[in-house]
């Protein structure tokens, strides 16, 4: 009870506290029409017997009120975000004004496509512009978000193999550093996870591959670069393995971000991938949500695609075509997060090829700069370069009483938040950390320099770590309390 008495002490009062009779925060000129009593077309039953309590407050107590909560969550346009495995890029304000605009933004999903044909063209050139930046042909837009993609792609390899005879194929191999979603995503597709192990140097064991893979194997997720930002080099030989088993290949499009404009999936043989429009493509990640993941696949298993499919007709027209017989069937109720469709979309445009290859030479340049500024305050788990994002263990710090979880908390005084903590989880106390190709490099030596500093306090004074943070709104609490019995009372 400790953590929601502070949090009560610490937040401003709620509108209803601020209320004051008579206040008003607008002003409404007076009808001239003639209405009707609500009595004559609403029942007597539903209608109120006293006002509703709502709160009286002038328009400037309001406004303030809401941009200060604004304020208080840390977010990629108030300071620098390093979420491992997340990439929280800047999201270009020209995308928003793109998304904004009346044609798109108040366009119903169910206006007859021949009114939309520019929505359906938008939706239709970003797939051609997915297809060639994956090399996979097939495209759906369909999926909400990247898990939901995860679940799209699976459901489909069960469509192919049941479609092939081969119904018996009931496993997914996951490797140990995997995303949580793919084993969730697994399991609930009604496969069996069965977990491969990684090698000293973080990329998959193919000894301990080739021994868990037979003929019940349907596929296996890779995310590639892993989580742990290491490339996985032997991506060829772990597809050929699979290929001639008769199992798919589905890579985990999270880590996109290093390769984009550089390197195909379907060059690594990939047959499905799903793509965070949320990462990759700089659409907000949006405090959980919209996100958008849509999905790529070979010819192979396009038969397969959620339904219907936007296709252009030989006139030019662009249409919703569901006659796909072995389709999947419909995975959202309507067509997709629209609204991050065009974000994506006016940002691959803007770019351009050149652009897309600068993204992931920039991902990758800035993290082994931040690397390399900071691989001598911790421990480093794997030799190998990485990539876009890179792990770190605060193991070392152990020894003086400190956590990971410590120098999180106390990072969010330098105005900085928190890489992501405790993940992979094939590595102690980790610290996944994934600057983007976004920031400068006076913010990586600012981010470099808070952490050194976090270093020597926890050699010197690690109580100041343990009691941390002290500049937030809220000082730290029982998380796990907090999960249990969250305050929404804001």
């Amino acid at each position: 009870m400790r953590a929601e008495l502070e949090y009560r002490q610490i937040v401003e009062p709620t509108l209803l506290e601020k209320s004051r009779s008579g206040r008003r925060g607008y002003t409404l000129p007076a009808m001239d029409v003639e209405t009707s009593p609500l009595e004559s077309f609403v029942p007597a039953s539903l209608l109120r017997s006293e006002p509703p309590a709502l709160p009286e407050l002038s328009e400037n107590e309001v406004v303030r009120h809401f941009v200060r909560l604004s304020i208080l969550n840390h977010h990629v346009d108030k300071g620098f975000y390093p979420l491992g495995s997340c990439t929280m890029k800047y999201n270009p304000k020209v995308n928003e004004q793109a998304a904004a605009l009346p044609g798109f933004l108040t366009l119903h999903p169910l206006t007859p496509a021949r009114l939309v044909q520019g929505a359906l063209q938008l939706m239709y050139e970003l797939q051609q512009a997915l297809a060639e930046i994956t090399g996979l042909p097939g495209v759906s837009l369909q999926p909400a978000a990247g898990a939901h993609g995860e679940l799209t792609g699976i459901l489909m390899f069960r469509a192919y193999h049941r479609d092939r005879g081969e119904g018996h194929r009931n496993v997914i191999l996951i490797p140990d550093s995997a995303h949580g979603t793919n084993p969730a995503t697994a399991a609930l597709s009604g496969f069996r996870v069965v977990s491969v192990l990684s090698n000293e140097f973080g990329r998959v064991d193919l000894e301990d591959l080739r021994q868990k893979l037979d003929e019940n194997v349907a596929g296996m997720m890779l995310t590639n670069p892993n989580t742990a930002g290491i490339f996985e080099r032997e991506v060829y030989q772990i597809q050929q393995l699979l290929h001639e088993k008769g199992a798919l290949f589905y890579m985990d499009g999270a880590n996109l971000n290093a390769l984009v404009g550089q390197a195909k999936p379907a060059a690594f043989g990939v047959d499905c991938i799903h793509i965070n429009l949320h990462k990759t493509f700089s659409t907000p990640h949006g405090g959980g949500g919209p996100g958008s993941g849509p999905v790529c696949v070979r010819a192979e298993l396009e038969p397969y695609l959620p339904v219907p499919r936007i296709e252009q007709t030989s006139e030019g027209m662009y249409q919703f075509n569901w006659d796909y017989p072995k389709s999947i069937g419909k995975i959202h109720s309507f067509w997709g997060n629209f609204g991050m469709m065009v974000r994506a979309y006016a940002y691959i445009t803007l770019m351009g090829n050149e652009g897309l290859k600068e993204i992931s030479r920039g991902a990758v340049l800035n993290a082994n700069y931040l690397f390399a500024k900071l691989r001598h305050l911790f421990q480093v788990p794997f030799a190998e370069q990485p990539m876009h994002e890179f792990v770190i263990s605060g193991s070392n710090l152990k020894s003086y009483g400190v956590k990971t979880l410590d120098v999180a908390k106390r990072l969010l005084d330098f105005g900085f938040h928190a890489p992501t903590i405790y993940f992979p989880l094939i590595v102690p106390e980790a610290m996944l950390v994934e600057p983007t190709e976004s920031e400068t490099a006076e913010t990586l030596e600012a981010f470099a320099q808070a952490m050194e500093q976090i270093v020597h306090e926890a050699q010197q004074e690690p109580e100041k770590l343990k009691n941390a943070p002290y500049t937030t709104p809220v000082r730290r609490l029982n998380e796990g309390l907090a999960s249990r019995k969250l305050i929404v009372q804001q």
